[in-house]
């Protein structure tokens, strides 16, 4: 370790950046960075490398830019389109088009909670407390535990799930990993039946609509709308944000609301 030089360092930064099969992304350059410092100063408090010199603290580091900020499109509807019928809102389609019978279920309660893909996944029964409308989640992604608000909505769905699975041990029969590839295949899928309703309408398909679209751009959106009801310190509580930054933008009061509240 004490061979390993701040050049070593930023030589295996770039090739992360640039040369890598997929290349990473900055966050990513950062965490496995991170990683590294975190070896090297285990090694001098812990393994008696007192005079061990860390070369990450040395290296510049490359700027985080890659924050998605994905929302949920809903068309404006067409006033000479005939078919009143088809939704305009992607969430809908994605529902639509998951040949799922848990899939939807995982999304509706996703949007209503803010809660992510792994505590959806693992959410045990006892866990739910339907007259208290609140679903307790005891271990999260940053250690804390954390009580989440139910919505009529949220209860109905969870309701319907504890009915359909009484006796499981889990609330949704479904893996982290299927998840992601059952949502994915949904966007697709919603897609290829966009494009073909334009196709038959004569019309050109928005080139934003139905792609780019990930599960965890659910959490963001539920997020969004969650934050015009709750300030921000309660809005840490529900969605497990330790750090304030990290829910600012999420936040965007229109000057005329922020006026009404000056009197």
């Amino acid at each position: 370790m004490a061979t390993i030089r701040s050049a070593d360092i930023a030589k295996l930064r770039d090739e992360w950046l640039t040369v890598a099969n997929p290349p990473l992304k900055p966050a990513s350059v950062l965490r496995h960075l991170a990683t590294l410092s975190h070896v090297f100063t285990i090694a001098r408090k812990e393994w008696g490398m007192e005079s061990l010199v860390n070369p990450v603290e040395l290296v510049r580091k490359p700027q985080a830019n890659n924050a998605r900020t994905r929302r949920i499109a809903a068309e404006e509807p067409d006033a000479e389109d005939g078919n009143r019928q088809t939704s305009n809102n992607e969430l809908d389609r994605v529902v639509a088009a998951s040949h799922s019978k848990t899939l939807p279920a995982i999304i509706r309660t996703a949007i209503e909670t803010a809660m992510r893909r792994s505590e959806l996944v693992t959410l045990p029964p006892e866990h739910v407390d339907l007259k208290r409308r609140v679903a307790h989640l005891p271990e999260t992604k940053n250690g804390n535990s954390r009580d989440i608000p139910l919505s009529t909505r949220a209860v109905q769905i969870l309701e319907d799930q504890l009915k359909s699975r009484r006796g499981c041990t889990l609330v949704f029969d479904m893996n982290a990993d299927a998840v992601s590839r059952a949502f994915n295949r949904a966007v697709k899928r919603a897609r290829a039946i966009y494009e073909q309703e334009c196709a038959i309408a004569g019309k050109q398909p928005d080139k934003q609509f139905l792609t780019d679209l990930r599960f965890h751009d659910l959490r963001h959106e539920a997020t969004s709308r969650l934050a015009s009801i709750f300030p921000m310190h309660e809005l840490a509580k529900i969605t497990g944000h330790r750090d304030p930054r990290m829910l600012m933008r999420y936040y965007h009061p229109r000057a005329e609301e922020l006026a009404k509240k000056l009197g």
